[in-house]
């Protein structure tokens, strides 16, 4: 996807891992993750780079058996290019992309950015007592496993 300087690319060799870490790592959902952790998981996704003027400046990842599940993860925009609507159009490249259309249930996870999210769709679950997770907190904490 293509707006004026903005590109949205899901071309892996066009990511810039060391930055996507370098955010990741200072995230509250990914604190502390391993460099080969991140890149092990844009490597079982479908990644999205936002480049504005050729500059990696945001990433979004999508977890999905491409049939009927679709989980979206690690989706920012840096701090110094937030307010220009890049997420959006970054949640409109994710949601465009043709092995995602069609499926029953996408995910996602967010402490802040719900407002975000219902403009594409997203809401709580509807029946929260079905859903269970299996979670480790602390699992990216190198002293938590010393």
């Amino acid at each position: 996807m293509h707006e004026g300087d903005v590109v949205v690319s899901c071309d892996p060799e066009r990511l810039d891992l060391d930055r996507i870490h370098a955010f990741l790592t200072a995230s509250y959902w990914a604190e502390g993750i391993a460099p080969e952790t991140v890149a092990r998981s844009i490597e079982n996704s479908i990644p999205f780079g936002l480049y504005l003027s050729g500059e990696q400046v945001g990433f979004a990842r999508v977890i999905t058996d491409l049939a009927s599940y679709a989980y979206l993860a690690d989706v920012y925009v840096e701090e110094p290019f937030r307010g220009r609507g890049l997420s959006k159009l970054l949640m409109r490249a994710v949601l465009a992309h043709p092995e995602l259309q069609g499926l029953r249930r996408w995910l996602l996870g967010t402490r802040d950015a719900h407002g975000l999210y219902r403009q594409f769709g997203f809401s709580e679950l509807r029946v929260p007592e079905r859903w269970m997770e299996k979670a480790a907190p602390g699992l990216y904490d190198p002293e938590a496993h010393e």
